[in-house]
């Protein structure tokens, strides 16, 4: 196995980035330090030995999952959802974008103009009470839409400027092949742009994490809603609220890293 084979690996991923999860470690221990330094100068007596049952809960029926953690799975199924029709969504806006009509070059422009100039708060409330009556959607079919349509905004200009950067050579290359436009873009252009952008596009993923917190506002139970009945229920607001954070951090961070290797490989392999 060569090494650049064995660093493709699981093991070979952790090996090559043992320095980054280690100041990982040092930088959540430091933070501990910190905190545990701060009981005295506040004069607040940390609880942190009431954390785990939030997490994780022993019945007489075996372990189930705490109300955090609960909300952590819905996190990732509004995440994972959105993200899926983001990309859709701004792969389309760009394709249009790039077009010779000028209606879907309007259509395109004018949202991503709108969606990018007002707040996503707004967005989640006009969709759950305006859109979402009329189309049937729930709570959590609006939170979905609406984080799609914000983060595929800007998925679009990311797609856009891959596709743009694209040499121009590979577009006669492939008219010349007699390929159709949309072969083209399928084939040839989209696969070689997706390799570019794939670290701005990470950005987007991990930012979709965090903002998926505010559809706490329109009462679904994710983490940081979760996280907010029980900080209101034990008044726990300290040791809730950093483990909520320290969940997010331990979500985002090694994800950011993995996919950044990813598209380190592929740029490299081009």
């Amino acid at each position: 196995m060569t090494a650049q084979a064995k660093a493709a690996t699981v093991p070979g991923f952790l090996v090559a980035h043992y320095r980054d999860f280690l100041l990982y470690g040092l930088f959540l221990g430091a933070i501990a330090w910190f905190i545990a330094s701060g009981e005295q100068g506040m004069g607040y007596h940390w609880k942190w030995y009431r954390m785990p049952r939030y997490l994780i809960q022993i019945t007489e029926d075996g372990w189930m999952l705490g109300p955090l953690l609960q909300g952590l799975i819905v996190t990732f199924k509004i995440s994972g959802l959105s993200l899926i029709l983001a990309m859709i969504f701004g792969l389309t806006a760009a394709i249009f974008r790039l077009s010779d009509s000028f209606t879907a070059r309007l259509v395109a422009k004018g949202y991503v103009e709108f969606i990018r100039n007002t707040p996503l708060l707004t967005q989640i409330f006009f969709i759950y009470y305006v859109i979402g009556p009329v189309f049937g959607l729930d709570a959590f079919g609006s939170a979905v839409l609406a984080l799609s349509l914000f983060e595929g905004a800007y998925a679009s200009e990311i797609f856009r400027a891959g596709i743009v950067s694209i040499h121009k050579g590979q577009w006669e290359a492939a008219h010349s092949l007699g390929l159709s436009k949309w072969d083209t873009y399928r084939k040839v252009i989209v696969p070689q742009a997706v390799r570019r952008i794939l670290p701005p596009l990470t950005g987007v993923g991990v930012t979709l994490i965090k903002d998926s917190s505010l559809a706490s506002t329109i009462a679904i139970y994710e983490l940081t809603q979760q996280g907010n009945i029980v900080s209101s229920d034990t008044f726990m607001v300290f040791e809730v609220w950093f483990t909520v954070a320290a969940i997010y951090l331990a979500v985002t961070f090694p994800l950011s890293m993995l996919v950044a290797e990813l598209g380190k490989r592929m740029r490299t392999a081009e």
